[in-house]
């Protein structure tokens, strides 16, 4: 019973790990463009909510690594590697299943592909030093209350909210690309979501996203 329990305390912890550090770049991100262009847009990763995956999973990977490291430097390369690692691997997986990117760095002096560069790194490593200092403490002083019930209940909660949101953004963005490819809706549930998530509205939402997918360059066939 007690490895069932640090299991589920580990499971717990990381979940909300993930969701805090969604909203963390949520936040971070809408300022930036408050201070950029003076535009109040919340950037969001997701349909609902104030959340950008990307930072949920760089959040994740500095518990699971960058927390286990005591010298401040070491965390900031460490955290610089991660970071740049998570944001080439999700601007790839976004291009390949949805036909679009969030951010193009290509005009970057150092980048990769576009999907990461230098400057952008270095912000992550210091998000790991600012995770492992400030937030990190206040994260498990939280989760700490994981024993109670009114902790268990917001758990459960958020839990089936974000399945929710995290299974329709997917389907939507989908589905998105494929009325770019000019593919009909095949079923219902592509009725529903070209219904209620048209272009108009996942525009406005993902007001940042670049199309890259290509009508000539048709992945997803039509016969399918």
């Amino acid at each position: 019973m007690e490895a069932k329990e640090k299991l589920k305390k580990e499971l717990i912890t990381v979940f909300w790990v993930f969701i805090i550090g969604s909203i963390f770049g949520s936040i971070v991100e809408t300022s930036l463009e408050i201070f950029i262009d003076g535009n109040l847009h919340i950037r969001r990763g997701l349909i609902y909510g104030p959340f950008i995956p990307v930072y949920g999973i760089g959040a994740v990977m500095y518990y699971f690594i960058v927390s286990n490291i005591k010298d401040t430097f070491k965390v900031f390369l460490a955290s610089m590697a991660l970071g740049g690692i998570v944001e080439y691997g999700c601007s790839y997986i976004q291009e390949i299943f949805f036909g679009t990117i969030s951010w193009d760095y290509s005009s970057a002096t150092i980048n990769l592909n576009g999907r990461t560069d230098l400057i952008h790194c270095i912000f992550w490593g210091i998000a790991g030093v600012f995770y492992i200092t400030m937030a990190y403490p206040v994260i498990m002083k939280f989760i700490s209350n994981y024993t109670k019930w009114e902790f268990k209940i917001l758990t459960a909660m958020v839990i089936v909210f974000m399945a929710f949101n995290i299974t329709v953004s997917w389907a939507a963005g989908r589905r998105q690309s494929e009325r770019v490819l000019e593919i009909p809706a095949k079923n219902y549930i592509d009725e529903l979501l070209d219904k209620y998530y048209p272009d108009s509205r996942m525009d406005k939402i993902f007001s940042n996203k670049i199309v890259t997918i290509k009508k000539e360059n048709n992945i997803l066939q039509s016969e399918k």
